[in-house]
């Protein structure tokens, strides 16, 4: 019988307050059989790749899970921790990208895998990659490029000065996208944070395409003593997509 990975929720890195970027990811993922029925409280054999350069490119990295989906079909993993078969998930460089992530699962919770998504990762994780990134900085060492923090404890509307710099989130709130926000160019991003048991809801306005849903909605859930965060990007007018919830 075969099986397919829906709702999709993944890559949201849980870091630790006060401390050093982790060196995991946050995996989740909702499993149905071929006839779309929820595969509840059963082992699912689930192995992940992360491959450099294009979708056929370089295996960098692989491990190997063994979880067990929940009364809702749901298994959560971190990659990162897995058995490892290839490479140094510490050692990725995150900066010589593109990226892709591969997953394959055996519905027995064998081995015999069938690959199950292959997405490129087009902004996460970002706070990895900022490990290696190098700072643009001017002749005098002062960077040239930086990103200031907003925090946000109420909700609100997207506003212009919000563009191009982080929305720290630490009491929970909804951010509104307006309609016609012209103010955003397309391919403009907001970086996005909930701290510390924070829940940041990101709304799109009658009419806003967000993650290809009108008038869609997205939402970060932070733990406390951690933070959830992804990026906000404009694809076209009235039309933006997040990573990272």
């Amino acid at each position: 019988m075969k099986s397919y990975l829906t709702i999709l929720l993944i890559l949201c890195c849980q870091l630790a307050v006060f401390s050093q970027v982790p060196e995991n990811i946050s995996y989740q993922a909702v499993i149905r059989t071929s006839d779309g029925s929820i595969l509840a409280n059963a082992p699912i054999g689930l192995r992940i790749s992360v491959i450099q350069e294009s979708a056929s490119g370089l295996r960098v990295y692989e491990e190997s899970h063994v979880p067990i989906t929940n009364d809702n079909g749901l298994v959560s993993i971190h990659i990162g921790t897995g058995l490892v078969s290839i490479g140094n998930f510490a050692q990725i460089d995150w900066s010589n990208g593109p990226f892709y992530l591969e997953t394959e699962m055996d519905l027995n919770g064998g081995s015999d895998y069938t690959v199950t998504g292959l997405t490129e990762l087009l902004s996460v994780p970002y706070a990895l990659h900022a490990k290696t990134a190098s700072a643009l900085v001017s002749s005098e060492g002062e960077y040239l490029l930086k990103s200031k923090i907003i925090s946000v404890e109420s909700s609100r509307d997207i506003i212009q000065n919000d563009i191009g710099n982080t929305i720290e989130c630490t009491n929970s709130a909804s951010l509104r996208l307006p309609l016609n926000f012209n103010a955003m160019a397309i391919g403009d991003v907001i970086n996005l944070e909930a701290h510390n048991g924070a829940i940041l809801t990101i709304v799109g306005a009658s009419g806003v395409q967000l993650n290809y849903v009108v008038a869609g909605s997205a939402v970060f859930e932070s733990k406390l003593g951690n933070v959830c965060f992804g990026l906000l990007r404009k694809m076209a007018t009235n039309s933006y997509i997040i990573s990272g919830q």
